[in-house]
């Protein structure tokens, strides 16, 4: 295999020691501006309306879900389906949130 010249071996040792960050990077750009060459960076995402807590492990709608290790995995499909119904029917009792008519 041929050794490569001086300049080829000079140039790859530059290309390794060369800063790969364009000078300006250190520079703050506002949410969502980008810098030369590069892909804009989305604005952060604003908090939208308050979500449910989730359920609690003592909440009774997940007491199906007590003891599932210890069952066939072709019983599981059971408990989760009385969880999702038991959830379901919680939210559904609920009234909307937000007061749309």
């Amino acid at each position: 295999m041929p050794r490569p010249s001086a300049p080829a071996q000079q140039m790859s040792t530059a290309m390794l020691t060369e800063d790969p960050m364009p000078q300006d990077a250190d520079v703050a750009r506002p949410a969502g501006a980008a810098g030369p060459g590069s892909t804009p960076v989305p604005a952060a995402p604003r908090p939208g309306p308050p979500r449910p807590t989730a359920p609690r492990a003592d909440d009774p709608a997940l007491a199906p879900l007590e003891g599932l290790d210890e069952l066939p995995v072709a019983e599981h499909v059971a408990r989760f389906e009385a969880v999702h119904d038991a959830l379901r029917a919680r939210l559904e009792s609920r009234p909307a949130v937000g007061g749309g008519a």
